[in-house]
């Protein structure tokens, strides 16, 4: 049984150090800003679309789904922040509305509904 699990170990290991030599690890796209965000995850799911709509993918196929992941996580990442930022903004303007702090909701209400034009602009 530890001859199996050796082999086994042995084995996948090789699997994966010839997968690891075949797709080079790739940066994808920087998403600096949310616009730039949007534009990416839009465009790559239609490059993810596309591929998948194939009966069956190829290697080089496959290598290009794997690709492709890395710019749509960049973009998931930054409007993900984005999203997380406008959340503490609503939050702030709720505690601040509840202390019946009319400058606190005035100031962080215009910060909040800044980063929402900004995302519903980018989208």
């Amino acid at each position: 049984m530890k001859h199996f699990m050796f082999l086994a170990a042995l084995t996948f290991g090789l699997v994966g150090e010839a997968l690891a030599e075949r797709v080079d690890h790739f940066q994808g796209e920087a998403a600096e800003t949310l616009q730039a965000a949007v534009e990416h995850f839009s465009e790559y799911n239609q490059r993810l679309e596309a591929l998948l709509a194939q009966e069956t993918l190829s290697d080089e196929e496959l290598v290009q789904v794997h690709e492709l992941t890395y710019t749509l996580e960049n973009a998931l990442e930054t409007i993900s922040a984005e999203v997380a930022e406008l959340a503490e903004e609503l939050e702030e303007v709720h505690l601040a509305s509840e202390r019946l702090d009319s400058e606190g909701v005035k100031r962080h209400g215009r910060v909040y509904l800044d980063k929402a034009k900004g995302l519903i602009d980018a989208g």
